[in-house]
């Protein structure tokens, strides 16, 4: 009790979690991607786009790593109204359904951070080329090429 009045305690593990909005992530794709908010909105917006038309239709969205999203049919049923208690026909519907991918999973449990931004991979040296050895030229004789037609 405070000052008499009743206060609810939080117990969850993780009491101050940013809510992460699509300005928000805009924001941080075209600061990630050095671009302009703009095209970061624009290439969400395509994504967000793409994944609801394909689901809509029935297809299976499944980005690697992410995870999957589908659509999910629901019978028809019959439920309660809580108020009265009297007894409501559902009808049936469809709704998207997620599921979480292994990489995700790990990274939201703490297990794996999540995959940074990846540097360019660095140019290898060549390495002096060696000589062939005698034996290894007569190993294969090289095929003579065949000889053109006359027309």
């Amino acid at each position: 009790m405070c000052a008499g009045r009743w206060v609810r305690l939080s117990y969850r593990r993780n009491t101050v979690a940013e809510s992460v909005n699509k300005a928000l992530l805009v924001d941080r794709l075209a600061a990630r991607l050095d671009v302009t908010k703009k095209l970061a909105g624009e290439a969400l917006e395509a994504i967000v786009d793409e994944i609801t038309k394909s689901v809509a239709k029935g297809d299976k969205v499944a980005i690697s790593g992410f995870g999957v999203f589908e659509k999910a049919d629901r019978a028809a049923r019959v439920g309660r109204n809580p108020q009265t208690g009297a007894t409501v026909k559902i009808k049936a519907t469809s709704v998207p359904k997620f599921r979480a991918g292994a990489e995700f999973k790990n990274a939201v449990a703490g297990k794996k951070k999540p995959a940074a931004k990846k540097a360019a991979p660095a140019a290898k040296k060549a390495a002096p080329a060696k000589k062939a050895t005698p034996a290894a030229k007569k190993a294969a004789p090289a095929k003579k090429a065949a000889p053109a037609r006359k027309r």
